[in-house]
């Protein structure tokens, strides 16, 4: 299948031009598609119908044209979701958790699209459905759970729903013996919640108009939500309030926070009407959070130059930093990323030259032992679950060729058992498969890891389309972990690569701090040198790398698209963040005045917005030849707001000198994720890969 004459395909849906100015910093600027912008927008994402009509009938005309270009690739999505699906198991269930007298586990059944919660006794027996998601998405076009909470007494559970992807979640609480949800109901939470150790309250989060979490509440069993008690409320509309629970489920933790600074209270669970304790003040750039063993707090902190920090202890009865012991040193290079304290261990998650490692520690007498692997690339998670008390934990390992497998450990015998392995049923043989990591040189002298999956088959001289995936931003690294679905390309002779660019946190905190603010451009500049590299090595040659990203991600794509077009074949941009100087001046959105640590402000400096003017995707658009694009929003989004994508097609549309294929997709009953059910979300990856199909010239 090849893309001949994309000019045959037509144009695509013109959107009418309605500028509008605006100044900042005695700079003018000229918008001709903010009208994309719903004013109810807020409305919008509890209800899409509301949305006015000239901005759906655009959006739905792009939907038409996408599916139009699309439709000769029709039996080959169809191919590829039954290759995807065949490679899900469908009748499958997690490793029960151990919590007390039961043993928790969510299962799913054959042609089932949503989990199903469970548990057994302890010693074995049968098992009860707590939950079944199948059953409570009927008549749902979007359906998700936000956290579920276990009371301590096993006797109630509370959930969160979310039902249109804005991400407003709806909290039930719902009674274990009968089965059936109890009257209390409470609306616009944010989805995080802990119980008290009584078991008849519940803390939660609340979502404001705004769509931030920054108040956070005491609900009473039996009580109307309207009586809930206000326990802490976030003066600071660039922070986030959310909750969280101590190993040892002694403390519940009120953590505050932007992407450089964080504050930390705490509430006893045996005291819920205690007024939150304050750990430490907040003092711009560090980053702190707790757990609980003993009569003390463990800390992970990046305080005094510990930039990829560091472990303390506190006493409980005074945590302030004055009193803080160290316990595990900072190292340059060698990022802490999690640490889980039971009774008689402290375990900690570490990454050093970009691979990860897990280490106990006995407390008793210091002694340390880690857990790794051998291969090039890997991806490794702890999984502390439910119990304080214990020698046990739980580890999950894979890498891009190795499918998930479920470790339980022992602490104190080291004895390691595998107690399940991600099923492929249709088959999966990893000595088909190759994966390796390799360096690209950056354009100031860094080396930017890449992470290459193909297939021992596939040629390495030029002649291979490549799928280069990038994120880079708010130091999330990217895992090189097994995807089915990636399989499907990579056995068509792709070759896979992840490029671990600056922004995220692959090789260390420094890696962060490099691509973030006004060092943003690294973060191009890099992924656009692990192309270039990959091009030079022969893994494929210029003009055949089809680039993809998600979100911040997906600004990523735009801002590539604009650098080096004739380096891809093709962009994938899923819910881009392409707007990015228009959403950090709108101080109204949920997630601006949280990010400007990430991005700058252009609102209070002129020199951030000179800084975000220089690569936000959508103000650098300008009259070139652009790769094939396909971009993808979801309506109810409210993390990148639907009409950001919208915007930026129309502007390209308006600007592009060449033919290339140009779609948009906006999914009108979903938010940031995409569809909601398991083998529907396959739907939107098969439509993505047969973009990535069709314009490769493969089959």
């Amino acid at each position: 299948m090849k893309i001949t004459d994309a000019d045959m395909l037509g144009a695509g849906p013109t959107a009418s031009i309605r500028t509008k100015n605006d100044s900042n910093h005695g700079v003018e600027r000229s918008d001709d598609y903010a009208w994309l912008r719903a004013d109810n927008w807020r409305e919008v994402m509890r209800d899409p119908s509301t949305l006015a009509a000239d901005i759906r009938a655009h959006l739905e005309a792009e939907n038409a044209y996408q599916a139009s270009v699309m439709t000769p690739t029709a039996e080959l999505q169809e191919t590829l979701f039954v290759e995807m699906k065949g490679r899900i198991k469908e009748v499958d269930a997690s490793v029960p958790s151990l919590y007390g007298p039961w043993a928790y586990f969510n299962n799913f059944e054959a042609g089932g699209q949503y989990p199903k919660y469970c548990r057994e006794p302890r010693g074995g027996g049968e098992a009860h459905t707590l939950l079944d998601g199948d059953d409570m998405a009927k008549g749902c076009a979007y359906f998700r759970f936000g956290g579920i909470y276990i009371s301590p007494d096993h006797a109630r559970i509370a959930y969160g729903v979310d039902t249109n992807g804005s991400e407003y979640y709806r909290l039930r609480f719902r009674d274990v013996a009968s089965g059936a949800d109890m009257p209390d109901e409470i609306a616009d939470a944010g989805g995080d919640a802990c119980w008290s150790a009584c078991g008849q309250y519940l803390f939660y989060s609340r979502l404001d108009e705004n769509h931030r979490p920054l108040k956070i509440f005491r609900h009473k069993l039996g009580s109307p939500a309207g009586d809930d008690a206000l326990v802490y409320e976030e003066p600071d509309s660039g922070f986030t309030a959310h909750l969280g629970m101590t190993q040892s489920r002694e403390f519940i933790i009120i953590q505050c926070g932007d992407h450089e600074t964080s504050e930390v209270r705490v509430i006893p669970a045996a005291a819920p009407f205690d007024t939150p304790r304050l750990i430490a003040p907040r003092v711009v750039g560090h980053e702190y959070e707790i757990e609980h063993q003993g009569g003390e707090f463990i800390i992970l902190t990046n305080a005094d130059g510990a930039e990829d920090f560091k472990i303390v202890s506190a006493p409980i009865d005074a945590p302030g930093r004055e009193n803080w012991r160290e316990i595990e040193s900072h190292r340059p290079g060698r990022l802490i990323l999690d640490v889980s304290a039971f009774r008689d261990y402290l375990v900690r998650l570490e990454r050093e030259d970009g691979l990860p490692r897990i280490v106990i520690r006995r407390m008793s007498d210091g002694a340390e032992h880690e857990i790794a692997f051998a291969e090039e690339a890997y991806s490794l998670g702890m999984q502390s679950g439910f119990e304080f008390d214990t020698t046990g934990m739980r580890f999950t390992y894979s890498s891009m060729t190795t499918p998930s497998q479920t470790y339980d450990y022992d602490l104190e015998t080291r004895e390691r058992t595998l107690r399940k392995t991600q099923e492929v049923p249709s088959g999966h043989e990893p000595a088909d498969y190759i994966t390796r990591r390799i360096f690209a040189p950056a354009h100031d002298g860094e080396s930017v890891p890449i992470s290459l999956l193909y297939r021992k088959s596939t040629p390495l001289d030029g002649s291979a389309p490549l799928l280069l995936y990038g994120y880079g931003s708010y130091g999330i690294a990217m895992p090189a972990h097994f995807s089915t679905g990636i399989l499907s390309l990579v056995d068509r002779g792709f070759v896979y690569a992840i490029a671990h660019i600056r922004g995220g946190k692959d090789k260390g905190y420094r890696w962060y701090l490099d691509g973030k603010r006004e060092k943003k451009q690294n973060t191009f500049k890099d992924f656009v040198a692990a192309g270039e590299y990959l091009a030079r090595e022969g893994f494929t040659s210029r003009g055949r790398i089809v680039a993809q990203g998600g979100s911040a991600g997906g600004m990523l794509m735009g801002a590539v698209a604009n650098m080096a077009p004739d380096l891809f074949n093709g962009i994938i941009a899923e819910v881009p963040f392409v707007d990015v100087l228009t959403t950090m001046l709108d101080d109204t959105l949920p997630l601006t005045p949280p990010e400007w640590p990430e991005w700058g402000n252009p609102i209070a400096s002129a020199q951030d917005y000179a800084t975000i003017a220089a690569y936000s995707p959508y103000d650098n658009v300008r009259g070139q030849n652009y790769p094939h694009i396909l971009a993808v929003a979801g309506l109810t989004d409210p993390r990148v707001t639907y009409w950001e994508p919208a915007k930026w097609v129309a502007k390209l549309r308006a600007n592009k000198t060449n033919g290339n294929i140009l779609m948009l997709k906006t999914i009108m009953e979903a938010g940031h994720s995409g569809a909601s059910g398991r083998f529907d979300r396959l739907k939107d990856v098969a439509l993505v890969q047969a973009f990535a199909v069709m314009i490769s010239g493969k089959q």
